[in-house]
This record gives C-alpha cells, structure tokens and sequence, in this order.
C-alpha cells in the first residue's frame, strides 16, 4: 500500500487547501474531488490504487475543498459560487501539474459541480473527466425545473440552506448527517463501521457551515413559493459543452440524484462513456472500490 500524506497549499488568492496525496511529484496526476458530507478522505482508496506502478503510477491528490476540514473557509456565502471553487482548482492545478493538463480530474457529488465548470470553461487543463453521480447542469436545471420526482428527491436542499441547518445536523452526534447515508442509499450502509464513523466525525468536528454554504450560493435547488430558484435560471448550451473525453459512473439507487438526470447528457458531450451500476447508491465510492476502480482505470487505459 502507498503512503498517504497531507499538504497544505496557499493559493495565491489567500485561500489554502489542506490536500492528501499519494504518489510521486512529476508523474501524470488524478486529481480527486470530494463532496457533501464528506472530506478529501474519502478518496483514499483511490488515491493508493492509481498512485501504484500497476495502475498507472499517477501522481495523486484529493484536496479538502474550500469550507470543508481545515482548509480555508470564508464565512460569506457568496465566497462557495462556482466561480470561486473553480478557481481554487485551477490555482491547485498550477501547483500540482504545471506544466501539462491533468490526466483526470474525477468527482463526486458537489466536487463534480466543480468539475463540470472547470471543464467547460478550461478544457486545456484536463485531458479527460470522470464524474460519479453528479448531475451535469444543464439536466439538473431540466429536472429541477420540470420533473416533479428531482424535486421531491432535492427537497433536502432547501433544508440545508437554512440559518439553523449546522446546528440541528450536528445535535445528537450528527444524527441528522449519519441519515445522509442511509437515507441515499438502499438497504443497511455496510462500509459504514465505526473507524470510517470516526474519520467523518474529525472532519465534521472542524464545523459544518462552509459544506452547507455551497448550497446557499447556488440557485440549483427546487423552487418554492418564497424563492425562485433554479425556475429562475436559464444556461446558455456555452455553459453546458464539455469537449475533453468524459465517463460518467452512476449508482442506480441514488434516491437523491435520479437516474433521469443522465437521459440526455450526449447532447453537451460529444465523447461520453457512460456506466451505471444497478446495485449501487450516491455512495458507489465507498460500496463498490473495486468496481470504480476498474472503469476509471479501463478509461484510463492503464487496466
């Protein structure tokens, strides 16, 4: 097994990103992107299998995103609108693989919100994406504004933005966030044992307030009579083209993100590969590695 270890960046628009990684400086990189509940930890499997000379031997780096552990986390909401997340990965990229694109930036969740803007807007820094249920804006916008199901599916959403959100998921030993898990998935949450219990508490204990911002930033939530949201919205297609090659990895039984909102992506990008996995949730990362591995691996081309 590869050594994992931590790295504090300062990027050079004051915001420091404490990032994990595996692998030796120089080589191609992955880099992994994280999302809610969750921490840069999270990849950690990843991060040793692609960092091994057997797989590729990827310089591997997972950073804990802006308001999450102990990077940094600017109190205004307005600081988590994508323009800002994606330029912390940019700067990020600058630091890690200055000289080349990325060979892969995978994500998850929100870092795949991340991602899906990156991509349209700086193709050249990334030779090919990896998403693993996430929704790509233009069908998320779709869905949110047309399918009555998306919309019951992210009522959660318009929780998580209010005043209250951190402390009521936070009461009881994080009763509410434990839910997260069992409440996306289907059936009893088995990769959930006390160690990994243990490693969302260290990152939670270091505050919730930046994780919930994301949500207040972005008007992709469901309407409500008080507020707009994404009703409000119109994306030109500019905004939703992604040109660099792109395998999508889907966990069927996501009951927050439906599997409706993958109909359609081939018409904002070209070169698509798509996998689903009938037997698996939003949380397809921590119950099927080997799986994940393997597609990201044969995308690749290094399996």
């Amino acid at each position: 097994m590869a050594d994992i270890t931590e790295t504090r960046h300062a990027l050079p628009h004051g915001i420091t990103l404490n990032c994990r990684h595996s692998g030796q400086v120089g080589r191609p990189v992955l880099l992994f992107l994280h999302g809610f509940p969750e921490g840069a930890f999270a990849w950690d499997a990843l991060l040793d299998h692609f960092s091994l000379p057997q797989n590729g031997g990827y310089f591997c780096v997972a950073p804990n995103l802006r308001g999450f552990e102990t990077s940094s986390a600017p109190t205004d909401s307005a600081a988590y609108r994508a323009k800002h997340l994606v330029q912390d990965i940019l700067a990020l990229i600058d630091i890690i693989s200055p000289d080349k694109a990325l060979a892969a930036l995978v994500a998850h969740d929100w870092g795949g919100a991340v991602a899906w803007n990156l991509a349209n807007q700086h193709p050249a820094r990334l030779q090919r994406l990896v998403i693993i249920n996430s929704p790509h804006p233009g069908t998320f916008l779709r869905d949110l504004q047309h399918s009555p199901a998306q919309q019951a599916a992210s009522a959660y959403m318009n929780f998580l933005i209010r005043p209250d959100a951190a402390a009521l998921l936070a009461a009881d030993d994080y009763r509410r966030l434990w839910g997260f898990f069992s409440g996306l998935a289907d059936g009893p949450v088995a990769w959930l044992d006390d160690d990994m219990k243990n490693r969302y508490r260290a990152v939670w204990d270091h505050g919730l307030e930046g994780g919930l911002n994301y949500y207040r930033a972005s008007p992709l939530r469901p309407p409500r009579a008080d507020d707009a949201a994404a009703s409000a919205i119109s994306l030109p297609e500019a905004m939703l083209r992604v040109d660099v090659p792109v395998l999508v990895i889907w966990g069927l039984l996501d009951k927050a993100l439906l599997a409706g909102l993958i109909d359609g992506l081939d018409a904002h990008i070209p070169q698509l590969t798509m996998h689903t996995l009938a037997d698996a949730s939003h949380w397809v990362v921590h119950e099927q590695p080997e799986v994940v591995a393997a597609q990201i691996g044969g995308f690749l081309g290094c399996a």
